[in-house]
């Protein structure tokens, strides 16, 4: 049966797959590495612009490791998982520093570099290096839970083990790079998650999911985790001369080494004619005599496990100074990375 299926895989990919990527068929590991990260959590459409952009602006990994975090941040602004691009910017500069510039070739030391895991791996080894390692991605899971009918939830302990297993007995070791290829090509344009092209599958005859009428029952998965609800006030403050208040995100959270306006987090979401009476704007702004001259309409963006609702309030005059803030003028915001939220608001907002 696996060899059923690596056979039949493999005819398609040479009759039918026309699927065109700008880094298929790459075997530079610097640009496998860098397509594969911007693609993690992100669909190819929005990823090849990313791609090309990257590429333009950083040619290769040592021109990646001697930019300015800053630089590569604003670059990356609008991909969210922003945990991914402080990984690219480490890993850049292990390969950069340590390495000579020349990424590893073997399969323990890539893995063994921040921000990849088994599948990139598997991607770098197989596509540069032509290393008999199989990818498994969703794409892949979803294939073998419908093709062999495996009932084991994907992301659990005992699945991973399964699909790990499966995809090596399925991976054809002599041709690695074409077969991954063509597997993740196969369940991005046949085997897709919602309206797979049965009709059309080479795999259909010997596939249980599709034998049997129980196409959308697979792969079967984890019981989603509720997702936690923030809400975040933005304060945007003038700092005279046409100036504003921002700050480098440090801690470990959301949207680290990214920028923000001066920030007051609250559990609830707050009344606007109510917010000049809280104990935060007394506090901070109340008594130095300032006023509220407008608050935004709610902004929303959703991540893995967190809602985020923010809101903007300008008030009426500028501060002198804020602790732990840098002035920058208005002309130069969007030089810096800011999370999707606040690049929003500055694009549209008429108050800036």
């Amino acid at each position: 049966m696996p060899k059923d299926f690596t056979n039949k895989l493999l005819e398609w990919n040479r009759n039918q797959n026309n699927r065109s990527m700008p880094w298929k068929g790459e075997s530079d590991p610097y640009r496998i590495w860098l397509s594969e990260i911007i693609l993690q959590q992100t669909r190819v459409e929005q990823g090849t612009a990313y791609y090309k952009k990257f590429i333009s602006f950083f040619p290769t990994i040592v021109d990646l490791a001697n930019a300015s975090e800053k630089d590569i941040f604003k670059n990356w602004e609008g991909l969210g998982y922003y945990t991914r691009c402080r990984n690219l910017i480490a890993t850049a500069r292990i390969i950069a520093f340590e390495y000579g510039g020349l990424f590893p070739s073997a399969y323990p030391e890539i893995l063994a570099l921040p921000g990849i895991g088994q599948y990139t791996a598997a991607a770098i080894s197989s596509f540069a290096f032509g290393l008999p390692y199989a990818v498994i991605d969703g794409n892949v899971e979803r294939i073998i839970a419908r093709y062999f009918g495996i009932s084991t939830p994907v992301g659990s302990a005992a699945g991973k083990k399964e699909y790990i297993r499966i995809a090596a007995d399925l991976l054809d070791i002599k041709n690695p790079a074409v077969y991954n290829q063509a597997i993740m090509d196969f369940g991005a344009t046949i085997c897709k998650p919602q309206n797979p092209l049965c009709v059309h599958c080479i795999q259909a005859r010997d596939c249980y999911a599709f034998q049997k009428g129980m196409i959308n029952k697979f792969p079967l998965k984890k019981p989603s985790l509720k997702r936690k609800k923030r809400w975040l006030y933005y304060f945007i403050v003038n700092a005279g001369k046409d100036k504003i208040w921002i700050r480098e995100r440090t801690e470990k959270d959301i949207w680290q080494n990214l920028y923000e306006f001066i920030l007051w987090e609250t559990g609830k979401i707050i009344p606007q004619d109510k917010v000049h009476k809280t104990s935060f704007f007394r506090d901070n702004f109340g008594k130095r005599g300032f006023c509220i001259r407008h608050i935004s309409e709610a902004f929303s963006q959703t991540l893995t496990h967190q809602s985020i609702t923010g809101l903007f309030v300008h008030l009426n005059k500028p501060l002198d100074k804020v602790p732990g803030y840098q002035s920058v003028s208005k002309e130069s915001l969007m030089e810096y990375p800011f999370p999707k939220i606040i690049s929003d608001y500055i694009k549209n907002s008429p108050f800036l």
